[in-house]
């Protein structure tokens, strides 16, 4: 059993009318009460008069009424239906009944189908009576207006009835006169004889228009068949300028090929610039970014350049008295303005700057210079990497660091 079948069953009873709501659930475990109900219903749908027994109370009932609805529907259907399944009475049986139900859905769409032809048919025809009976409405609304007045007429004439009757009587108490008679029967003749003469010079006109008719269709004719001739030789004919056309299309075709190679070309190498300076742009961002990153990073070493340069001219006016280690300090932060000073290349207006105070035995110079090598070596390396990114810009806002100008030893 699957669901679509139960699913279309219960759809199918729906449809035909079953008085009963069939559930999904009734089918899950046997129930032989609902399906003789349902195989009766059916038998009873497709034939009224047929007689099955609808006892199902023992075992022989039971078998009895699933062979009598299974002949039934063999015989009178032909349909083949499993006694075993439909006695089962579970979701197999459901397959079983699905059998008689889809004949009779199936009939009673086509029925349906069948009617609503019928009263389409039947509403078009008289949609067309309709439609042809309107000629005849306003030929009724005619005689009417006509009957109304040949009745006034008719009154009128009735009235004069009385004048009439004596006039009437006369004429005919009236002997007739064989003269006057035959003048009139002449008359008549006349005028038939003429009708006549007119009729049959109307036929010879006729005949004569046929003849002319005739004429001229030959002669249309035979133009037709010149025209055709004619059309023949031009289309076997080549023209003299086939060649010279034939020739300009192929190079208009080339010409055209590369047009199409040269205008891709050109889109292609458009795109390419544009790609292109996209690209230049994006790298000028980028560079003005770094620059400007730079620049920040050189005003902060600056910055902090100076408040160590404060703060070392501030112990060296402090340590003045105390002797040669003093001086020795001052020697080795004139060299690390010197060593500033060399690191920044292209950095012009820089400046020596020296005392004229003399004093330290060679000595304390030696050694003096000893150690300020030492420290300078260090300082070097330490500057080295300061100094790749440090600009020409500013090497001359360094160059006007305040240096002590007493304590150096240093005379150029």
């Amino acid at each position: 059993m699957s669901f679509r079948d139960l699913r279309n069953f219960t759809e199918m009873m729906r449809a035909l009318g079953y008085p009963r709501l069939i559930s999904m659930e009734n089918f899950h475990t046997p129930n032989f009460r609902l399906v003789s109900e349902v195989l009766l219903w059916l038998v009873k749908r497709y034939e009224p008069q047929t007689d099955i027994p609808p006892d199902v109370d023992t075992e022989q009932d039971r078998v009895f009424f699933i062979k009598a609805v299974a002949q039934f529907m063999a015989t009178k259907a032909h349909i083949k239906l499993n006694t075993k399944r439909l006695y089962q009475a579970d979701g197999y049986a459901v397959k079983e009944l699905l059998k008689v139900t889809s004949v009779l859905y199936g009939a009673m769409n086509t029925k349906g189908v069948e009617r609503a032809d019928v009263n389409e048919e039947d509403s078009s025809k008289f949609k067309f009576d309709l439609g042809s009976k309107i000629s005849d409405l306003k030929a009724a609304r005619q005689l009417a207006s006509e009957i109304t007045s040949k009745g006034a007429s008719l009154y009128d004439l009735l009235g004069k009835e009385v004048e009439l009757r004596e006039a009437r009587t006369e004429s005919i108490a009236r002997p007739l006169e064989i003269n006057e008679a035959e003048k009139m029967m002449k008359i008549a003749i006349d005028c038939v004889l003429e009708e006549v003469q007119k009729t049959k010079d109307m036929l010879n006109n006729v005949a004569l228009d046929e003849a002319s008719l005739e004429v001229k269709i030959e002669k249309r004719k035979l133009e037709l068949e010149r025209s055709q001739k004619r059309l023949q030789t031009l289309q076997s004919v080549r023209p003299a300028f086939m060649d010279e056309y034939e020739k300009i299309e192929e190079q208009l075709q080339k010409q055209y090929s590369s047009y199409l190679e040269k205008f891709r070309n050109l889109t292609y190498m458009e795109q390419l610039l544009d790609d292109h300076r996209r690209t230049e742009q994006e790298m000028f961002e980028e560079a003005a970014n770094m620059l400007r990153l730079t620049q920040n990073r050189l005003k902060e070493e600056e910055q902090l350049l100076l408040k160590s340069g404060n703060n070392d001219d501030s112990d060296v006016d402090i340590q003045e008295d105390e002797g040669s280690d003093s001086e020795v300090e001052d020697r080795q932060i004139m060299k690390q303005h010197a060593a500033m000073g060399t690191l920044l290349p292209g950095r012009a207006g820089t400046r020596v700057v020296g005392t004229m105070q003399g004093g330290d035995t060679e000595e304390d110079e030696e050694s003096g210079d000893s150690e300020i090598d030492l420290d300078e070596d260090e300082e070097e390396d330490d500057m080295e990497d300061d100094s790749m990114e440090i600009s020409p810009s500013k090497s001359s806002h360094r160059a006007r660091k305040p240096e002590p100008l007493e304590e150096s030893d240093n005379d150029f």
